[in-house]
């Protein structure tokens, strides 16, 4: 039985998820850090010596550097050690008393480091006693100014970790759900696989025990292609829709052997669906389910029909069996169609549509309706 077009031969299911864009490590982010602050103050130096002279004056050029070197030097510290730990922003009142006194005391030693020039350089030399000659610069105007530069700094720093620290905090809480989920999803994917192992192997024994033993051998083939597809892959993910029918293939190969005249199905898919992505492993159980509670129950068999076709930016898939319209939950809820819904859950946030439940000209439907996706 060929239900499908030939798709090239590729491993089943991917091994690897996204690991999402590389993060900074810390030293990286301290190091870029005062790498721009440097730069930012060396650009504000050279700006200021030109403003005073020329860069090629050399004490025009150390006035700058003396004038921003200091604050580069102030926010560098704020900025190494708010990532340490100390956040600069943190507001408590003996805190923000202790910046009040240490901006002070910063403002009063900047300005007489910058008072010094006039003693040590000739052309800007005064006649006055060195302490006046070093206060000189403490007025009203310049140590206001030095407070609200200081300020300035450490708030913005400030506000910068703090947006950093709830950025990371976010992609941690991201990352802590989306390894949870993943773990969720691997024990739904694990509770499908050893029910179809136990199914297809009880139906061998019985094979075996009739005397069938051709048949029996003809199930086993199609077990190791089973296996062998799914064993390749190590973490749950989404294939194609071509490469999940060639999985519902060998099932429904393997079932009507077992089942002989009273199995019949009819897969029609749009070709166009063929590339659309689904969830690995998604329409195995869907058909495991209507032939174990539609046909098996039937004492003369019945038909297995699914279809799949786009529509728009949609796929929509459906699988319904013309027995007696029973399942292993009347209300479409039963553990295989639940591990089914959890899935896509995850997969399609409020994005997907199951529906399923017994039809009233008899047999059982499961509607699927998943957004399109292809590969790349």
């Amino acid at each position: 039985m060929s239900l499908l077009p030939a798709v090239p031969a590729r491993p089943l299911f991917p091994t690897a998820i996204a690991n999402g864009p590389r993060r900074l490590s810390a030293p990286s982010i301290q190091w870029r850090g005062a790498l721009l602050i440097g730069t930012a103050s060396l650009i504000l130096a050279l700006a200021t010596a030109t403003e005073c002279r020329s860069i090629t004056h050399l004490p025009s050029l150390l006035y700058g550097l003396v004038l921003w070197g200091w604050w580069g030097v102030i926010a560098s510290a704020f900025w190494l050690t708010g990532l340490k730990g100390a956040s600069v922003a943190h507001r408590s009142l003996p805190r923000m008393a202790v910046q009040v006194l240490i901006a002070c005391a910063a403002g009063v030693v900047h300005l007489m480091l910058l008072g010094s020039f006039s003693l040590f350089i000739p052309e800007w030399e005064t006649h006055a006693p060195p302490i006046r000659v070093l206060t000189g610069m403490l007025n009203l105007n310049r140590f206001g100014l030095e407070i609200l530069i200081y300020g300035f700094t450490f708030g913005l720093i400030g506000v910068i970790q703090a947006r950093m620290r709830a950025q990371g905090d976010a992609l941690r809480s991201l990352e802590l759900q989306r390894q949870l989920s993943a773990a969720q999803l691997k024990a739904l994917q694990m509770q499908i696989e050893p029910h179809f192992l136990f199914n297809t192997l009880n139906a061998i024994t019985t094979l075996v025990e009739l005397g069938r033993r051709s048949h029996a051998a003809e199930m086993l083939g199609h077990l190791n292609v089973i296996l062998k597809r799914t064993l390749e892959r190590s973490t749950p993910e989404k294939v194609s829709l071509a490469q999940e029918l060639e999985i519902v293939e060998n099932y429904l190969a393997i079932e009507q052997v077992r089942f002989a005249d009273r199995l019949s199905v009819d897969i029609k898919v749009d070709p166009g669906a063929l590339h659309s992505l689904i969830p690995c492993f998604l329409l195995q159980p869907i058909v495991e389910n209507a032939i174990r509670h539609g046909i098996a129950n039937s004492e003369s068999g019945g038909t297995v029909r699914a279809s799949a076709r786009r529509e728009g930016d949609r796929l929509r898939i459906t699988v319904r069996d013309s027995g007696s319209g029973g399942s292993s939950d009347p209300s479409g809820n039963g553990i295989g169609l639940k591990n089914t819904r959890e899935r896509l859950a995850w997969f399609y946030p409020e994005r997907h549509l199951l529906q399923a439940g017994p039809l009233r000209s008899g047999g059982f439907e499961v509607v699927i309706d998943i957004p399109h996706e292809t590969a790349g």
